[in-house]
């Protein structure tokens, strides 16, 4: 496949779910105003839904087209939330067996990405 090619279509696919991203957050905020982050679970789960549903359609009904793979799951998915390839990512090692692995991805992703988002605010502050 042309690298390009590839790269167009993720861009193409991740720039639309950015901008759905931006427009369901500004949805629900026009709806909600307290303080829990309901527009970000909100689309967290919309865009696990949405690669399950993705994931799920191309086992079932044999829909292998790298475009279409570029295209919505690393394109729209991954722009709208990476969230949803945490989730699929997750599901899959689970899948295989590999439970252990998937909770100590788990485990790691939100207490080192919390650590992470510490570290960097800290560091911001010392400058």
């Amino acid at each position: 496949m042309n690298i390009w090619r590839t790269i167009l279509l993720i861009g193409l696919g991740g720039g639309i779910g950015s901008i759905g991203r931006y427009l369901t957050a500004l949805y629900v905020h026009k709806h909600y105003a307290g303080i829990f982050p309901l527009a970000t679970l909100i689309i967290n789960l919309l865009g696990s839904l949405l690669i399950g549903i993705l994931f799920g359609c191309m086992e079932r009904y044999q829909w292998s087209s790298p475009d279409l793979k570029f295209l919505f799951i690393i394109g729209f998915c991954g722009g709208y939330t990476t969230f949803s390839a945490f989730a699929i990512e997750n599901v899959n090692l689970m899948q295989s067996n590999h439970t252990a692995t998937a909770f100590a991805y788990i485990g790691l992703s939100l207490i080192l990405g919390l650590a992470a988002t510490w570290v960097g605010l800290s560091l911001v502050k010392m400058i």
